[in-house]
């Protein structure tokens, strides 16, 4: 099983990846709560360059209230990451698999909020 839902685009600067994405994950619902520019990140801690790489952990209020309503422990694996990074060929974009990364969580309830987690997350990915 996949874990993450992935697209490459090409044809469009990392920033235009980015700009899209936030745009595509509101148009969702879904507010970015945290950001890590990792390449940065790993430059300054590690002095070593990596190709650019960002993770934008997005949140859809009304839908994490709903999972930690059902489990009270799943804000440990929330918010959803989106990642961003350069590849051959453009930018891939890739956001978490809800389903999949509550699968070892014994919830119906919960995994039916994933599921539409999952949805909206593909739509996203989709509208990029």
């Amino acid at each position: 099983m996949s874990y993450t839902i992935d697209r490459v685009i090409a044809g469009a600067s990392f920033d235009e990846v980015e700009a899209r994405t936030r745009e595509a994950l509101a148009g969702k619902g879904f507010g970015v709560l945290t950001e890590i520019d990792v390449a940065a990140t790993m430059k300054k801690k590690i002095d070593e360059d990596m190709a650019a790489y960002k993770i934008l952990g997005a949140c859809n209020p009304k839908l994490a209230f709903q999972a930690i309503g059902h489990e009270p422990r799943v804000g440990a694996m929330l918010p959803c990451n989106v990642i961003l990074r350069a590849v051959e060929g453009g930018v891939e974009v890739s956001a978490v698999d809800p389903v999949a990364s509550m699968a070892g969580i014994d919830n119906a309830k919960l995994i039916e909020v994933a599921g539409q987690v999952r949805e909206m997350m593909g739509a996203v990915v989709a509208a990029i």
